[in-house]
């Protein structure tokens, strides 16, 4: 014989100190049509466990006193508002009239088929919760007081309109009393966290556009990387099981994870100022012709003197790449190619952006700070990098944005200048005394930059300045990913397409200086 735990309401929230209501009224059914009959409730003895939306994680207080009355079952309780910290906030919810219903969790015991429902003459009453939607419109609680007095609140329970919530009321054999078995009340908490679960993943798309660092495409994706960029618009060929193009990844015998090279980043994006875009143009106005202070004598006119400004151009450039795979590897290996393949794209697309914002030609792709021709140049006819070429950047450049220059250098220059002192021997390279910070160099900080060049005769290895003030960065599509599953279905392909928009400039020359080393 089947037993079961019927909850007569919707889940909702807690309360504490003193409450009274009115768990069940007689003589109306509920939302989905039960009734239940005076006298139902007469074996029902306090106290009773009050919880808070039917969880049984959620104790919040006791039922005292419940009694079956002409009106329905009346109960009367308590929050434990010195004991449990949630109940304290159950009573704030029905002070403010947040939380206003009852609702009882009970076993059937004797019931009949009515028009609707049922009507239900004996049960098991194991529960009465505090809710915020009883599944009865006239389930309300009337009377909530302080633990600490015993003044009365004013009435926080309305009636509430019927819902029209669909509800399967599955036919009920009458249970005679002494035959009712243990009932388990952990079982209706399982199936409702199953259907959660089940309703949460129906309701995930197949195919998202995602702007931003946590990326999701889709029920079979995992998030992406924090710093998702796009990539190299070469389409790669299909990987496979078994290709010879993608490598042999045969699902029984692949290992768990796939070696791959260190990706590396130039961290212009982290020092350059960065600007969401809303259309294919971003114009920035930018002062050509300051204003002149003239001296005036007392009761003299003052000189009229208008300032002059230009506009820059940034426009977004695009990325993107299409990756076909076979639908058999990302069913059948054991490593999950779906996720890699995200966070690997996410990889290459951050490569290709850091290099643009250093040597982009700014025609196809954004400008890069090397080959703008706004920021300034120190030609140095020394040779190599030296103590003399690193006081030439440093002082060259206006004490306004040197405070706040930042060095951009590959790994190469970075060797070169550690072995350089000044004339009193002392190294001019300070490692960082803190865990993570960058090392310095005349105060300010060191950043390596794997897109710069070598310090090579001819070359530019050092670019400093105030990045914040002189580049900025365009953001038009933070990153757009598609799982593709028709235009490949018929050879049981799957493509990933993926594709971001992005520009970047030079906005104000003079707060750079990079070093060019003189030809051999």
């Amino acid at each position: 014989m089947t037993d079961f735990i019927e909850i007569k309401a919707q889940l909702a929230v807690d309360d504490t100190g003193h409450v009274s209501g009115l768990a069940w009224p007689f003589g109306s059914p509920d939302h989905v049509g039960d009734e239940i009959l005076p006298g139902a409730f007469k074996a029902v003895a306090a106290p009773l466990p009050m919880l808070f939306q039917h969880d049984q994680t959620q104790v919040v207080g006791v039922w005292e006193k419940i009694t079956e009355t002409a009106e329905g079952l009346t109960v009367k309780g308590r929050l434990l508002v010195d004991e449990i910290a949630r109940a304290r906030e159950v009573r704030a919810m029905l002070v403010e009239k947040a939380v206003t219903g009852l609702s009882i969790g009970f076993k059937t015991k004797a019931a009949a088929p009515s028009v609707r429902g049922r009507t239900i003459t004996a049960l098991d009453l194991f529960e009465v919760s505090l809710v915020a939607v009883p599944c009865h419109p006239a389930a309300r609680i009337t009377t909530a007081k302080s633990a600490a007095d015993d003044t009365a609140h004013p009435s926080i329970g309305e009636k509430m309109e019927n819902e029209t919530t669909p509800a399967i009321t599955p036919v009920v054999p009458t249970v005679p009393a002494n035959d009712a078995p243990a009932v388990d009340l952990k079982a209706f908490e399982t199936i409702r966290n199953r259907l959660d679960a089940l309703e949460a993943k129906a309701a995930r798309s197949h195919g998202v556009t995602i702007t931003g660092p946590a990326i999701h495409t889709g029920d079979e994706r995992k998030a992406f990387t924090d710093y998702l960029r796009t990539g190299d618009a070469t389409e790669l060929k299909a990987l496979a099981a078994n290709s010879g193009t993608g490598g042999i990844l045969a699902p029984e015998t692949v290992s768990a994870t796939i070696i791959e090279k260190i990706a590396e980043f130039s961290p212009v994006r982290g020092i350059a100022q960065t600007i969401a875009m809303n259309g294919p143009l971003l114009q920035l106005p930018r002062l050509v012709t300051e204003v002149t202070v003239g001296e005036v004598a007392e009761l003299e006119a003052k000189p009229e003197s208008e300032p002059t400004f230009e506009q820059i151009d940034l426009k977004p450039f695009e990325m993107g790449v299409m990756v076909p795979v076979s639908r058999t590897l990302i069913e059948d290996a054991q490593v999950d190619i779906s996720g890699y393949l995200a966070n690997h794209i996410a990889r290459r697309f951050g490569q290709k952006e850091a290099s643009w914002f250093v040597t982009g030609n700014g025609t196809s792709q954004a400008e890069g700070v090397l080959t703008s021709t706004e920021v300034q140049v120190f030609e140095h006819t020394g040779g190599l990098v030296d103590l003399d070429a690193i006081n030439q950047l440093f002082y060259g450049l206006p004490t306004a944005y040197a405070v706040n220059g930042v060095w951009l250098m590959n790994r190469r220059t970075m060797s070169v200048i550690r072995a350089i002192s000044d004339g009193n021997g002392v190294p001019i390279w300070q490692p960082s005394l803190a865990s993570g910070q960058p090392p310095t160099l005349y105060g300010r900080p060191v950043l390596e930059a794997v897109d710069m060049p070598d310090p090579a005769p001819g070359g530019t290895p050092i670019v400093f300045g105030d990045f914040a003030t002189g580049y900025a960065i365009a953001d038009r599509i933070g990153f757009e990913v598609i799982r593709d599953e028709l235009t490949g279905a018929l050879n049981s392909m799957v493509k990933f397409v993926a594709r971001r928009r992005v520009g970047g400039r030079v906005i104000l020359g003079e707060s750079l200086v990079k070093l060019e080393l003189a030809a051999a």
